[in-house]
């Protein structure tokens, strides 16, 4: 497995991998994430096995320290140094699961955002993946503002 920033011919297999993952009213649209390749390539990592991608990661690296609803939105752009990594989506092929491939993509993400100078590194998750996180180094902030979904999210964070 090899992770590699985004390409727009991964377009398709993203989003096959995020209509798996997600409910309707929690993914992410096709427009959103050509928007988010295009705005977010630095910080937008694919996990592949040659062309097959095997899952994902993405988000801004931003002033605000957790996620803003507005920001499913317009995709913020991305600060060239300092600020906070935020985490849109973490998302794993249902192939692929249970192989540590999600937690090797947010190790990916740590790793540029550190050489960034990023202080932290955030998202929001359902109260079910909140273990996933928390055995992943990120503190559970309590109960998020985003009414995304109508679902309630948990701010994760992870300090260094």
């Amino acid at each position: 497995m090899q992770i590699t920033p985004v390409k727009m011919a991964d377009l398709p297999q993203i989003m096959a991998i995020e209509k798996a993952g997600f409910s309707d009213a929690e993914a992410g649209s096709t427009a959103a994430y050509q928007e988010r390749i295009e705005k977010l390539g630095s910080t937008f990592l694919v996990a592949r096995n040659e062309a097959v991608v095997l899952g994902f990661i993405v988000g801004p690296a931003t002033k605000e320290r957790y996620i803003q609803d507005e920001m499913f939105v317009t995709t913020p752009t991305n600060l060239e140094r300092g600020g906070h990594q935020l985490v849109f989506t973490l998302a794993v092929s249902p192939l692929a699961r249970h192989q540590r491939v999600g937690s090797q993509l947010l190790a990916a993400l740590e790793t540029d955002a550190r050489a960034h100078q990023r202080t932290s590194m955030a998202l929001t998750c359902l109260e079910r993946l909140v273990p996933f996180y928390e055995g992943n180094g990120f503190t559970n902030q309590g109960v998020a503002e985003s009414t995304h979904a109508g679902e309630t999210w948990y701010n994760l964070e992870k300090v260094w």
